[in-house]
């Protein structure tokens, strides 16, 4: 959970642009609006859906799980009201036309604060018409019966609602100056991190799951139960894990309905091969779909990043093989540490980041140097980042 005892600060670029202001009344105005969009980015982000889990799918419709999740839900509406109350108090009414024969700099920064203005009040509106929808399928007796149809709505509406605010504060402030996501928007580092995480977790469970599939297809009958127990002991490996906790709620309930039929077989003493085959071909599918993540924009961006980055680092690297190999090197390794967190966005290359994992790159020499050089700049060459 956040501390919410410890004041929330803004960006060193929001500051900076706040700052470059000569209109000092407006960056105060503007500063309140990005401190509250920041208090409630963090708020939407610090809640664990695990408690509010179960490890069955197959309850009846149970209208005591409203109960449950109603403070949820209050606060959820309460802290986007925070913010859009911010607003309203203090951008109820736009900035004022510059004045004619006013400097041109004042011209300009009171049309940018124009803009800035009428980007909050839209963004504003958007957040305003995502609580009367959350309200309304609060109301729907389909969506507040089932606890994985309500779970998944109600993070779908935080993550909405989260990336909403982002928006608001990366638009209004770009009106002011070039910045980027990271530099101004509230959360959004971590969120990244996430990302690259789930990507890189799913992307092993792709593999143990794929790799299961072979054994199970291959298995001689009094090998079948063993298979089972092994696949049930990955699955519940993998719901220890960070990337478990942020998966969509549809997905978990997904991965548990697997799980459940899993130890089923799992239990009896002469399973039917064909049964555990189509439970572990289903999850291989499922699986496989969960690659989407590589969609998100949030991920492309990054990955762009990294991807240019890693190239910048190669090419310095292929420049010093002749002068300076440890160097080279150096630059080397600095690349593979940089590309480790594309993990799971290409399995050639995700096979050639786990090979380098802890090897000593730094101290390659030679051929063996040149040859890592080639093979990470080509794969690095064929992604493809939509």
């Amino acid at each position: 959970m956040s501390d919410e005892t410890s004041p929330l600060v803004l960006s060193p670029r929001l500051e900076e642009l706040l700052q470059s202001l000569s209109d000092h009344a407006f960056a105060e105005r503007l500063r309140k609006v990005y401190l509250a969009a920041g208090q409630a980015i963090a708020r939407l982000s610090d809640l664990d859906l695990l408690k509010y889990e179960t490890a069955s799918v197959d309850e009846s419709p149970d209208l005591s799980l409203w109960e449950e999740m109603a403070p949820v839900i209050r606060d959820t509406v309460m802290d986007v009201n925070a913010l859009l109350n911010v607003i309203r108090e203090q951008f109820a009414v736009s900035p004022v036309a510059g004045k004619a024969g006013a400097p041109l700099t004042a011209t300009v920064e009171t049309r940018r604060a124009k803009d800035a203005s009428e980007l909050l009040l839209g963004w504003m509106q958007q957040l305003a018409q995502g609580v009367t929808q959350l309200g309304e399928a609060m109301r729907n007796p389909a969506v507040v019966s089932d606890r994985w149809t309500l779970l998944t709505e109600l993070q779908r509406l935080r993550a909405r609602f989260r990336e909403q605010i982002g928006n608001l504060v990366f638009e209004s402030a770009s009106a002011f100056g070039p910045v980027t996501r990271q530099q101004v928007v509230p959360g959004h580092e971590a969120e990244v991190k996430a990302a690259v995480m789930v990507r890189a977790l799913v992307s092993d469970l792709a593999r143990i799951v794929t790799a299961r599939v072979a054994k199970v297809r291959e298995a001689e009958p009094e090998d079948v139960q063993w298979n089972a127990q092994q696949l049930q002991t990955e699955l519940d490996a993998f719901g220890r894990t960070a990337a478990y906790r942020h998966l969509r709620a549809q997905d978990k309930r997904h991965v548990i309905e697997v799980r459940g039929e899993v130890g089923r077989l799992a239990i009896q003493n002469s399973p039917r091969k064909q049964e555990l085959l189509a439970a572990v071909e289903e999850l291989d599918s499922f699986v496989r779909t969960l690659a989407n993540v590589n969609q998100r924009q949030l991920l492309i961006t990054h990955d762009r990043e990294v991807w240019a980055g890693c190239g910048v680092r190669l090419e310095r690297a292929f420049g010093l093989l002749g002068s300076d190999p440890a160097a080279a090197a150096r630059a080397l390794a600095e690349a593979a540490a940089s590309a480790q967190s594309l993990y799971g966005r290409d399995a050639r290359l995700d096979a050639f980041l786990r090979k380098v994992r802890k090897a000593p790159l730094a101290q390659l020499t030679g051929p063996e140097l040149r040859s890592t050089l080639e093979a990470l700049q080509s794969l690095l060459g064929g992604l493809e980042i939509m």
